[in-house]
């Protein structure tokens, strides 16, 4: 979700400066700022912006400058002195340190303004302009950004996959291992004598079907070419999704966690949730 965009351009003795910038966020929630006689264009702005930008926390700071020093602003000069004297005041009780107070005044509402509060339409039209122009400046930072996090996500999808093949190799390893360890525990337990092999042995299909990790491992495969599939595609909002399909891809590996009873697979399975959750931080950024 993040982005950032800049245009400057010259219209007759004024320039137009445009910045939109955008970082992660759950919602849509645009912040603008431009000059005082922009108040009336304001929906207009905002729906240019929100309906091309989609989710984040969005800046907008819109500046129409002049190039003469005294031509179409002005300063407000009995709100500047206000300002001046109730800092004075303010600065003298608290007993502070001597600032600019000059420059951060300049920096309050209202202070500095245009002279004119009627936006010329030609004016208007260009603003437009430079506006889609830095929207698609922003969206191409966005694009930039969104291809480095796809080859990101799909690298990390991949380890999960490699783990999850260097699985089957373990999994015979761990059935004897298990079949030695039950078998000792009857004989300590029961003795030697005592035990039906027969009987031992059923019961030991009846455990290991319990254990088995076939499903889970088909089925984690199968989200993780789902999760590759999804970043390929077209569009750009995909994070939902890609969600979605992380989460199921959770549960599959937990399972396999609990199923394991053998150290090798479950060290498998911790670099599987660590590389999981490498995923999900990035996912939950994407729109």
């Amino acid at each position: 979700m993040t982005g950032y965009g800049r245009v400057s351009r010259s219209f007759g003795d004024k320039v137009i400066i445009i910045e939109l910038k955008s970082l992660n966020s759950k919602f849509t929630d645009l912040r603008m700022k431009a000059p005082l006689n922009y108040r009336e264009k304001e929906s207009d702005i905002r729906r240019m912006v929100t309906e091309r930008v989609e989710r984040g926390k969005i800046e907008l700071n819109l500046e129409v400058n002049s190039k003469l020093a005294d031509d179409g602003f002005a300063l407000n000069v009995p709100l500047f002195k206000r300002y001046v004297n109730e800092l004075v005041k303010i600065r003298e009780e608290l007993q502070m340190p001597a600032g600019d107070l000059f420059q951060a005044i300049l920096r309050l509402p209202n202070v500095v303004a245009t002279a004119n509060d009627e936006v010329e339409e030609k004016e208007w039209q260009e603003v437009q302009s430079v506006l889609e122009e830095t929207i698609q400046e922003f969206e191409r930072f966005r694009n930039t950004e969104g291809g480095v996090m796809a080859t990101e996500l799909n690298h990390r999808v991949q380890l999960i996959e490699q783990n999850l093949e260097k699985i089957a190799p373990l999994e015979e390893d761990r059935v004897v291992r298990l079949r030695q360890r039950l078998f000792q525990n009857l004989e300590e337990n029961i003795g030697k004598d005592r035990v039906d092999n027969n009987r031992f042995e059923q019961e030991l299909i009846h455990y290991f079907e319990k254990l088995d990790v076939t499903e889970e491992k088909v089925r984690l495969a199968q989200h993780c070419a789902y999760f590759r599939e999804e970043l390929k595609k077209p569009g750009t909002q995909k994070g939902r999704k890609l969600g979605f399909i992380s989460q199921e891809m959770g549960r599959e590996i937990n399972t396999l966690g609990a199923k394991a009873y053998s150290s090798d697979i479950q060290r498998l399975v911790v670099e599987m949730k660590d590389e999981l959750e490498k995923i999900k931080e990035q996912v939950a950024n994407c729109l």
